[in-house]
C-alpha cells in the first residue's frame, strides 16, 4: 500500500465491550452515568471546600484539585444512544487528554509522596521546605510537564495513515487501541510511546516506594504509639490510591510481553476502565472522610444548616427561630 495514496479515515467508532449484549446497554449506560455524576460532584465539592475554607490552604490540599475526566460522556452516549462515533481530531484530542491525565496522576502521586516524606522524615524543616507557594509551583509544574510526553506520542500517531477499519475495541481512544488501525508498521512509534509510558509511570513509582520505606523507618522510631497509628493511617490512605493506580496498569502493559498470558478484549477494557475511573471516584471519599480538618468543616456546615452554632468556647448552642 502506498502511503501517499489512501482514503483517510474521517472518524472512529468506540465499540466498548465487544461481547456485551444490546439488552444490557442501558444498564451499563446508567452505571457509567452514576460514576460520572459521583466523580464530578464529589471532586467539585472538594474544590469548593478547599476554595472557601482558608484553613485548608495548606500544601497537602492544593494537589487535591488536580482532577478531570474526558472519557465518560462519549462512553455513556455509546450505550445510551448507540452513538460511539468520534471525529478524527476529536479522538486524538481525547487520546492526548487521557494519557495526559494518566501522566499527571503519576506526577501528582509523586508530589504527594514527596510531601509526606518531608513532613515525616524532616518535620522541623518541613514548614520552610514545603510552603504553599512551593506546593503550588510543583503542582503547576506537574500540570505543564505532563503534556509533553503524551503530546509527542499523539502527534506521531496523528500523522500515521489510517485507511482501514475505524472501530476502536476500547472504551475510549488510546495509543494501544489505535495502533492496530494504522496501515503501516507502528512498532517504532509504539515502542517509543511504551518507553515513555514506562518512564512517566515507574520512575515516580520508584521514588514513591523509596519514600515510603523511609517513612516506615521514621515512623517505627517514634516513641508514641498514637503518633505511629496516625501517621500510618495517613500513609495507608495514599498507599491505597497508589496501588489502585499502578497495579492494574502494570498488568495491562506487561501482558503482551509475557508468553502464554493473554487477556480477552473485555477483560482488558474492564481493567483499563477500572484504573482510569475508580481512583477519581473514591478520591473525595477517601481524602475527605479520612481527613480530620475536612470532616470538622462538614460537621460545622451541617450544624449551621440545622441552626446549631458553636460558641467561642467550643460549646454548642441551638439557635431558635421566633415566629
Amino acid at each position: 500500500l502506498s502511503i501517499g495514496n489512501y482514503t483517510r479515515v474521517s472518524e472512529f467508532v468506540i465499540v466498548g465491550f465487544p461481547s456485551l449484549q444490546p439488552e444490557y446497554f442501558v444498564l451499563v449506560a446508567w452505571f457509567f452515568f452514576f460514576l460520572y455524576v459521583t466523580t464530578t460532584v464529589g471532586n467539585l465539592l472538594l474544590v469548593v471546600v478547599f476554595t472557601l475554607e482558608r484553613s485548608l490552604h495548606e500544601p497537602m490540599y492544593i494537589i487535591m484539585v488536580s482532577f478531570a475526566t474526558v472519557a465518560l460522556p462519549k462512553l455513556i452516549a455509546r450505550y445510551w444512544w448507540n452513538d460511539g462515533s468520534l471525529g478524527f481530531h476529536t479522538c486524538f484530542f481525547q487520546m492526548h487528554m487521557i494519557h495526559y491525565f494518566g501522566s499527571l496522576n503519576s506526577l501528582i502521586l509523586l508530589t504527594m509522596a514527596l510531601d509526606r516524606y518531608l513532613a515525616i522524615c524532616f518535620p522541623l524543616r518541613y514548614p520552610t521546605m514545603m510552603t504553599n507557594q512551593t506546593m503550588a509551583g510543583l503542582t503547576l509544574f506537574c500540570w505543564g510537564i505532563a503534556h509533553i510526553f503524551p503530546g509527542i506520542s499523539t502527534i506521531n500517531f496523528s500523522l500515521m495513515p489510517f485507511c482501514g477499519p475505524n472501530k476502536i475495541i476500547q472504551a475510549f481512544c488510546t495509543i494501544m487501541s489505535l495502533k492496530s488501525l494504522v496501515c503501516v508498521d507502528t512498532s517504532r512509534q509504539y515502542s517509543l510511546a511504551f518507553a515513555v509510558a514506562m518512564f512517566i509511570l515507574y520512575v515516580p513509582l520508584a521514588f514513591i516506594i523509596f519514600s515510603y520505606i523511609c517513612i516506615v523507618i521514621s515512623v517505627l522510631r517514634m516513641a508514641k504509639g498514637q503518633g505511629r497509628m496516625k501517621t500510618f493511617s495517613t500513609c495507608a490512605t495514599q498507599g491505597c490510591i497508589i496501588a489502585i493506580y499502578y497495579i492494574p496498569r502494570f498488568f495491562v502493559y506487561v501482558t503482551p510481553f509475557i508468553p502464554n498470558l493473554t487477556m480477552t478484549p473485555d477483560k482488558s477494557i474492564a481493567t483499563t476502565v477500572f484504573y482510569s475511573l475508580f481512583p477519581p471516584v473514591i478520591n473525595p471519599f477517601i481524602y475527605c472522610l479520612r481527613t480530620k480538618e475536612i470532616k470538622q468543616i462538614f460537621r460545622r456546615w451541617v450544624q449551621k444548616r440545622k441552626g446549631v452554632m458553636p460558641t467561642k468556647h467550643g460549646q454548642i448552642v441551638a439557635v431558635t427561630m421566633s415566629n
